[in-house]
């Protein structure tokens, strides 16, 4: 059987049974179009060792289009599309290269971009006054922290939250849902931001000013999110760079900070795997480290 039909009905396999996103899969069809483009293979059993390594040799020789060559991690997606398209074949006992074969390149250990709890409460202080663009920035702010939630998942709340409560269930990547909590100071802060809406739109989240559409959905884009974060840490005297999602790394360093596990932690943000949420174990290195030296070998002392 042609790898062209295979391809077709692996992504298909992948929406249907396997329940991944339109874009998820839109991701695969491109990764895997590449390595069938480049490395000409037209059947299954044409996969091998050989092919591969080639087209390693030649993902790590591209442009990224800014002066340099793909980063390992970029490259990687391509490997883990191909690799998953192996594991389908192994599944469907259709002879191809065995999937483990395929291994990962080596990436550098990822670095995080942190502000301090001092920063970010300058940063939560910003909006000021009470009219209704600093209301929403001060509410958007506050949720973003009291949820650790990722900016497109902010982006798609709607305004009919149940504020009695605190926790909401929002739908993620990969259409997964999870609950987040709401702080006192987040519920409060909507609360007041809402009460001074008048529009009908059903964005919680929504452009005000010059420039709003008279017809058609008035909700903030991600893009409008990050440009908002940056205006006030700039505000707040914040010489580094701030985004969205470094509030949502300060949510995760604060939690493991006051001891929350790392299991729970991955739960609360959302992550399918822990190796995802390890980036953040230089936190519980450091509290590691801390006790290793309270209780450790304290007879020589």
């Amino acid at each position: 059987m042609e790898l062209q039909r295979l391809k077709r009905e692996f992504l298909e396999y992948l929406e249907v049974e396997k329940g991944r996103s339109l874009k998820t899969v839109a991701n695969y069809e491109r990764y895997l179009n590449r390595f069938l483009g480049e490395s000409g293979v037209l059947f299954p059993g044409d996969i091998t060792d050989e092919t591969v390594r080639r087209f390693r040799l030649w993902l790590n020789r591209q442009s990224d289009g800014k002066g340099g060559t793909l980063k390992k991690k970029t490259q990687n997606y391509y490997l883990i599309a191909l690799r998953a398209f192996l594991k389908y074949l192994a599944r469907r006992s259709i002879p191809s290269l065995p999937p483990e074969r395929i291994e990962l390149a080596k990436s550098p250990e990822r670095s995080l971009d942190l502000i301090s709890a001092d920063e970010l409460g300058r940063l939560l202080k910003a909006p000021q006054g009470s009219d209704l663009k600093s209301l929403r920035d001060r509410a958007l702010l506050e949720l973003l922290f009291s949820t650790g939630m990722r900016v497109s998942e902010l982006c798609s709340l709607n305004r009919d939250l149940d504020l009695g409560r605190d926790e909401l269930s929002i739908r993620g990547k990969g259409e997964k849902v999870r609950v987040v909590f709401l702080s006192s100071a987040a519920k409060n802060t909507v609360k007041t931001y809402l009460a001074k809406r008048s529009d009908m739109d059903e964005a919680l989240f929504v452009r005000l000013g010059r420039g709003v559409p008279k017809e058609g959905s008035l909700r903030l884009t991600p893009r409008s999110v990050e440009r908002i974060v940056k205006h006030y840490a700039v505000k707040a005297g914040i010489t580094r760079k701030v985004t969205p999602h470094i509030i949502r790394h300060s949510f995760a360093t604060d939690l493991l900070e006051n001891g929350a596990d790392l299991r729970s932690v991955q739960a609360l943000l959302g992550h399918a795997n822990i190796a995802t949420t390890q980036v953040y174990t230089h936190v519980t290195d450091k509290h590691l480290r801390e006790v290793h030296k309270a209780f450790h070998n304290r007879r020589c002392g």
